[in-house]
């Protein structure tokens, strides 16, 4: 059974993510478009379960499918869309997962939803504070349970969606090369 575990920001993640980026970028090769740090690892400061989270990018999303044993040569198991249209996913550790990759085609709505999402928590500190407090009181209370985990905090995360994505348009700050992350 895979516990829950929500642990305090750790500044590694950040060189995790660009270490594992670079195995990544040569396992989809010509596909690559480019790759981001999302979720929760990529927002300092900010409480997480300690799972590095990557959003990649590519050319065509139907030519993933035939990258799959590249990505099972570094680690990784897939999953198809998994419950998203358009999106290929991937996970790393089997009872203790360390990646999660996150894969659409160049312009999917979901890479500016989730990019926006992540450069309004690091834009907005006390919104990300808050967040992680959420985190840790959720994790607590569905130890075990992580469908209870991420149903705690669904109404939360939607609100600051739709804040994030309100801020990104009238800000006009577009998702691309923000933070460079």
């Amino acid at each position: 059974m895979r516990r829950v575990r929500v642990v305090d920001y750790d500044p590694q993640w950040k060189e995790g993510f660009q270490e594992e980026r670079e195995q990544l970028r040569e396992a989809f090769g010509p596909e690559w478009v480019e790759g981001h740090h999302i979720g929760s690892t990529s927002v300092p400061g900010l409480a997480a379960k300690p799972i590095l989270d990557f959003l990649i990018e590519v050319r065509e999303i139907e030519r993933v499918d035939s990258l799959a044993g590249n990505l099972k040569a570094i680690g990784y198991q897939g999953w198809g869309e998994y419950g998203i249209p358009g999106r290929r996913y991937f996970n790393k550790g089997e009872d203790e997962r360390t990646h999660h990759v996150h894969v659409f085609a160049q312009g999917h709505p979901d890479v500016h939803r989730h990019l926006v999402f992540r450069d309004y928590l690091i834009q907005h500190p006390e919104v990300a504070r808050i967040y992680g407090e959420l985190k840790k009181e959720s994790a607590q209370r569905f130890p075990t349970d992580i469908k209870s985990y991420m149903d705690s905090k669904d109404g939360f995360i939607k609100e600051i969606e739709a804040k994030a994505l309100e801020w990104g348009r009238i800000s006009g700050k577009g998702y691309r090369k923000i933070w460079n992350l």
